[in-house]
């Protein structure tokens, strides 16, 4: 190993968000320890560290956080045949639909980032996630042929669902099948959290499938400190530096390709599709991090900004002053450009 690679896998930034805001006294923190609940949801996993006096009883909280995460399912989960989403997917055209306050949140948020990415963010793109395999529809290992790709195309496109925000109802033209697995873990994550919130605990790390909120602080009076996931660790020519994040009052979500793929025709397909061509992205930019108020935003954003590429994403983030670290793939190595006001975080 060259003394420049060693320097560079020594380093390190620290990034602390102007929204961490130290409590008024510290004496309340320490009476308290950090209890971890954990399961099963979405196809992955869910955790909350929580900050609770001794003693406290977790067996309620748990139901209250899976009772939460049920309803999410119910709404949003396009593997359940009788949820929400599934019954709105499979309706006849020209159908309006009356649909759960969580749905229509989530959906309004997707559409509202379809609008400002042009269509690079697009919750109508499920007949073409289906197609490649990555729905509820069985893996593939090898790629569809292109006129199943136009066709799937062709039933999607955000302009064609209808909202109105009076009844809370969506337009179902025909054939459209939304799929929100891109945004719905981001609210999953700000419902468990207002959920505790509601139960008076203010000190708290919520995580789904590796989407996380932070609350307050530690016991100990320090942030909850995460480190920003390094894509491909053990890939020769990565050598990136650790990034921690102190998550105290916002949220941070990671798009890339590593999670979910298939490999066919000598190439890897991931799972995140361009919904302009119904295709997997082809471009060197494999990993995209934003850093948020709220999770829903920055799990929409972080796959906006993925589809959007190494040189459209990082100028999207600039224009709408997100927060975002870019990991592109290139020449045999791994680099990464943190937008501005992720810079701006470095202490």
């Amino acid at each position: 190993m060259s003394l420049a690679s060693a320097t560079r896998e020594r380093e390190r930034h620290v990034l602390i968000p102007e929204r961490v805001a130290l409590p008024s006294s510290f004496a309340a923190l320490r009476v308290l320890s950090v209890e971890e609940l954990a399961g099963e949801t979405m196809g992955t996993t869910w955790s909350a560290k929580i900050a609770v006096p001794a003693g406290t009883d977790l067996a309620p909280l748990r139901s209250g956080i899976e009772a939460v995460l049920a309803r999410v399912v119910d709404e949003m989960s396009p593997w359940e045949p009788n949820s929400h989403i599934t019954r709105f997917n499979a309706a006849p055209a020209g159908t309006w639909h009356h649909l759960p306050d969580g749905f229509f949140k989530v959906l309004s948020a997707g559409l509202h980032w379809a609008d400002r990415s042009g269509g690079a963010y697009d919750p109508s793109v499920g007949a073409a996630v289906n197609l490649w395999g990555f729905g509820p529809e069985p893996m593939r290992n090898a790629p569809p042929e292109p006129d199943e790709v136009e066709r799937a195309l062709a039933r999607g496109g955000w302009r064609r669902v209808g909202l109105d925000k009076e009844t809370r109802s969506a337009f179902q033209p025909g054939g459209l099948l939304l799929d929100l697995s891109s945004i719905a873990k981001g609210f999953a994550v700000d419902e468990v959290t207002r959920y505790l919130q509601h139960r008076r605990i203010a000190n708290m790390l919520v995580e789904i499938g590796g989407e996380l909120r932070g609350e307050g602080l530690k016991p100990d009076g320090t942030p909850w400190w995460v480190e920003i996931e390094r894509p491909r660790p053990g890939l020769r020519g990565n050598e990136l530096p650790e990034a921690l994040l102190a998550l105290s009052g916002v949220s941070v979500a990671t798009s890339g390709d590593e999670r979910r793929y298939f490999d066919g025709e000598g190439r890897r397909y991931a799972h995140t599709l361009d919904p302009r061509t119904g295709r997997p992205l082809t471009h060197d930019l494999v990993s995209v991090t934003v850093v948020a108020d709220d999770c829903m935003t920055a799990d929409a954003l972080a796959t906006a900004l993925l589809v959007l590429g190494p040189e459209d994403g990082p100028s999207f983030a600039v224009d709408h002053r997100i927060a975002a670290r870019f990991v592109c793939f290139e020449g045999g190595r791994v680099s990464a450009r943190m937008s501005p006001a992720l810079a701006a975080m470095q202490s």
